[in-house]
């Protein structure tokens, strides 16, 4: 089925997958393209509308990204965001300048309910909070544009062209802060692109279904399955489309959280596809020896999960390709297009430069988490999978700050079935999005039976969050840490304190690795 699709140009913002998931939760299909796509390319999509993103350049200098101002006469909508905003401005006749002021976090903005963008959102009153981040602002308006936003520091916090169907908000209303945000991306979709919302998870499906059949042809199909979310609904997806030419294997690299080898064998090995479980901690734990840095330890895992399912490839005979469960913010965080690396996720960055396989294939590699959790319900997998806690590939490794050794890998989960044992008992499983233990590498004094102690400090860690881009840490009831931490200290050896991670993402990650 043909979507209508929107384009979202990368100009190097972080939040450029955010906006792109903000579309998606509209009902409009998108597709994340570098600044760098040449216009044509661009065009041959046949767009319903196009976003320009943010970015750490400005606009005015030679060396920073751009696109050919022809874009602006090709009679397609555009919507400037941040530095989006800024290059519309500059390309088309007006002035950028530095802020004498620059604006970080929310900030009130008073909008003009006469803009399509903000009119057609009833509930969005004449003042309102926006998420501001700029060091740059728009002092002149293009020739033909109107103002329709200001803050008390930016004269131009929003401006359009009605007739030729362009629009800039310095602001980003993809990030939740933004109050009616989302509405005012979904009003420029709606009202001015004229989409229809006709992007689902079904439609999604079959479309994915047919690709894969097309690119697989007769071919077999090695999955990397993980047990969590995205590789179970990836399993369901490929099994849909190559039926028994798909061969799923668990690689337990010694790293999950308890007992969970032995329940993602029994989930899967019941089903029609064919499940193989490798058993490879030795492999992993000697090949980590020492490694303390999270790049090298992220990387290293990568590496030795290609060269097993190369292994056990060859014992299956001839296999065309590996599959993966990668999503969006794998992509995004491991550095895609103009972006910076946050960290290399092992099932992108932390791939190496060969790879014995045909060809690597991940349906799932423009898709949210909200977005696969939502297939996965199309597809008839169970809730005790879809709704699943996240887990990284690298798994324990990158919760065990520093070196891993069995006797860490032990302390931790035991610290971890503690903590979401008590997550459970106090109904806030579903509550909160993602919360686990992490073993630091800080030793301290402590108190016990009369006696000294030097034992590590447990960090317990919860978020909420809607796309896993952006998260608040949860605010766990005191009663219910204090019980976590009472049993994990009793309970675990060598562990003498617990601490609770506050830190919001952005400026920390989810992981602490």
């Amino acid at each position: 089925m043909d979507h209508q699709t929107v384009i979202v140009l990368d100009f190097g913002g972080q939040y450029n997958q955010l906006i792109a998931r903000r579309v998606r939760e509209c009902g409009v299909y998108c597709e994340v393209r570098s600044c760098r796509t040449p216009l044509e390319e661009i065009l041959a999509i046949k767009p319903a509308g196009i976003i320009f993103t943010g970015g750490p350049n400005s606009a005015y200098l030679d060396s920073s990204p751009t696109v050919s101002a022809e874009i602006f006469d090709a009679g397609i909508p555009i919507l400037g965001i941040c530095y989006g905003c800024q290059l519309m401005a500059h390309l088309l006749g007006g002035t950028v300048s530095p802020c004498d002021t620059s604006e970080y976090g929310k900030t009130v903005t008073y909008y003009d309910k006469s803009c399509t963008l903000f009119g057609a959102v009833d509930e969005l009153p004449e003042k309102a909070i926006s998420w501001m981040s700029h060091t740059d602002l728009v002092t002149a308006l293009p020739e033909g544009f109107v103002n329709a936003a200001h803050t008390d520091c930016c004269p131009n916090a929003a401006f359009y062209n009605k007739e030729r169907k362009l629009y800039a908000v310095q602001f980003h209303p993809e990030v939740n802060h933004t109050e009616h945000g989302i509405r005012m991306i979904d009003s420029f979709l709606k009202n001015v692109c004229g989409c229809t919302g006709d992007w689902t998870m079904e439609n999604f499906a079959r479309t994915a279904v047919n690709e894969i059949r097309e690119k697989v042809g007769s071919g077999k199909v090695l999955l990397a399955l993980s047990g969590g979310v995205d590789s179970s609904v990836c399993a369901a997806l490929l099994s849909k489309a190559v039926g028994d030419r798909l061969t799923c294997i668990f690689v337990d690299h010694g790293f999950m959280r308890k007992n969970e080898g032995d329940e993602i064998e029994r989930a899967f090995s019941g089903r029609e596809l064919n499940f193989i479980r490798v058993n490879a901690k030795d492999i992993f734990l000697s090949k980590l020896n020492g490694v303390s840095d999270p790049e090298t330890k992220r990387k290293t895992i990568g590496e030795e999960f290609i060269r097993v399912f190369e292994a056990e490839a060859k014992k299956l005979g001839k296999v065309d390709f590996l599959a993966q469960g990668t999503i969006y913010p794998d992509v995004i965080e491991s550095g895609l297009g103009d972006s910076a690396v946050i960290k290399s996720h092992h099932n992108v960055g932390g791939l190496p430069d060969y790879v014995d396989f045909k060809e690597i294939i991940e349906p799932l590699r423009l898709l949210f988490k909200d977005e696969v959790r939502a297939l996965g319900r199309e597809l008839g997998l169970d809730d005790v999978l879809v709704d699943r806690q996240p887990f990284p590939g690298p798994g324990l490794a990158i919760r065990i700050i520093g070196e891993i050794t069995e006797e860490k890998l032990d302390m931790l989960r035991d610290a971890d079935l503690i903590f979401r044992e008590e997550i459970a008992k106090a109904g806030l499983a579903t509550k909160i999005h993602q919360y686990f233990a992490v073993l630091t590498n800080m030793r301290s004094v402590g108190v016990m039976g009369d006696g000294r102690t030097y034992d590590y400090t447990i960090a317990l860690r919860g978020v909420t969050t809607t796309d896993f881009m952006t998260a608040d840490f949860a605010q766990i009831p005191y009663e219910v840490l204090g019980r976590a931490s009472e049993r994990i200290v009793n309970e675990v050896k060598n562990v003498n304190r617990v601490v609770y991670d506050i830190t919001t993402k952005p400026p920390a990650t989810i992981e602490w690795e």
